[in-house]
């Protein structure tokens, strides 16, 4: 199969803050019939002992709250368990302070992801531990709007 991505159908901005730098940056979704191209591009991250950080999409309509409390938890309409929530992706890792990750999924379409959330976390998914990976703090967040 081909897959050409041209104009991406749906944008996330992100913004964050941690002690050293604000964390900004974009994630852009492209739809093809069975697979949907995520493509995310952030700055501004800490260095930490790992140099991984969880990247989920979560349920909430919003990034409110000091704490990014209004994103709520990982988007997973199906009631499956982690890591198989339709919002699990893989870990965003550093290089410098900045981070490119580009993967093909089949767990959700553009179109159910439009209003939720897109969370970066201080700390990578273990992909066990129940109920979300134990990613620890959100530091940034982004509201997913059709583009």
């Amino acid at each position: 199969m081909q897959c050409k991505f041209n104009k991406p159908q749906a944008i996330a901005v992100i913004n964050g803050k941690n002690i050293t730098s604000d964390v900004k940056g974009i994630v852009k979704f492209y739809q093809k019939t069975n697979c949907v191209l995520v493509v995310a591009d952030i700055n501004g991250l800490p260095r930490t002992d790992a140099n991984f950080f969880g990247f989920h999409i979560h349920e909430g309509d919003n990034c409110d709250g000091i704490d990014f409390s209004g994103s709520k938890s990982h988007f997973n309409p199906y009631g499956a368990p982690h890591p198989k929530h339709a919002g699990d992706m893989p870990p965003l890792m550093l290089c410098g302070n900045m981070a490119h990750l580009s993967f093909i999924t089949d767990r959700f379409k553009v179109a159910d992801i439009i209003g939720h959330t897109v969370v970066i976390h201080d700390m990578p998914d273990d992909f066990t531990s129940q109920p979300a990976g134990n990613s620890g703090q959100k530091i940034a967040c982004g509201v997913i709007k059709r583009s």
